[in-house]
């Protein structure tokens, strides 16, 4: 296993279901340097039929108004990010949970279409330095101010993706309801490289929600050694596996022949 910083995106579902990486999160924060980023799709999804609240996706991105904005800050912030902190420091870990807008962590940019959505543009470095020389692992709920100063929201795989390439993580694991990227012929990709992701998502084997997925994962890569693993959250053993096993889910890297299997 390596020694560097790992970022770590988990998905909104419900605490129980999470249970088991968040021990495995515990387990590896003990030895090297972890930061967690989680999403909420789900729960916000429950939330926002609850208080009537439409909403709809562009390009696997959810679109958010006013009204979807308060119920995402409340669901991520409020709801999901300190049921992780809780059941994290239960597994003995010291963990800290933040959202991208505390202390100034996430700078967005606004996605055009999307409402009130961003892009990570900038990651405030020092902040993440410090929680990490203390050894506490940083939870992080995503969302950002843009440049006006507006608190936005935050595809979760973008928030971890900008935070991996602002802090030079050495890997970054998108823990997902897949088992990794498909090829044309349908069969998993043990790795990939940067043009023949492009590829395919430009002739639409990669699609709908696995696109930003992808291009997150691309983002991540800000060095010729870092690498993004999309893998299956529900396997057992999952994020062991993940940054041990190259077999397990797929691994994007620059460095990534293509066609790679």
């Amino acid at each position: 296993m390596s020694s560097g910083i790992v970022v770590v995106k988990l998905g909104g579902t419900t605490l129980a279901d999470q249970q088991q990486v968040l021990h495995e999160v515990a387990a590896i924060a003990r030895k090297r340097p972890v930061i967690l980023v989680h999403g909420g799709g789900k729960r916000m999804t429950e939330w926002l039929e609850r208080l009537g609240v439409q909403t709809r996706f562009e390009g696997g991105l959810r679109v958010t108004d006013p009204a979807a904005l308060e119920v995402a800050a409340a669901v991520l912030r409020g709801v999901v990010n300190s049921e992780l902190v809780a059941a994290l420091r239960d597994a003995g870990c010291d963990a800290v949970g933040l959202s991208g807008v505390d202390g100034g962590l996430l700078i967005g940019e606004r996605v055009p279409g999307l409402g009130l959505v961003a892009t990570v543009t900038g990651v405030r470095r020092d902040l993440l330095d410090s929680l990490l020389v203390g050894g506490q692992v940083p939870v992080v709920a995503p969302l950002a101010r843009d440049e006006e100063g507006v608190v936005c929201n935050v595809n979760a795989d973008d928030a971890a993706a900008g935070i991996a390439a602002g802090i030079g993580a050495t890997q970054l694991v998108l823990m997902t309801d897949v088992d990794g990227i498909r090829g044309r012929d349908g069969a998993r990709l043990d790795t990939i490289g940067r043009d023949e992701a492009q590829a395919l998502i430009e002739d639409g084997t990669i699609a709908g929600g696995m696109v930003p997925k992808v291009r997150a994962a691309l983002s991540a890569l800000s060095w010729d050694e870092s690498e993004a693993i999309i893998a299956d959250g529900s396997a057992d053993q999952a994020l062991t596996r993940a940054l041990d096993d190259p077999s397990f889910g797929t691994r994007v890297s620059a460095r990534a022949r293509a066609g790679a299997a």
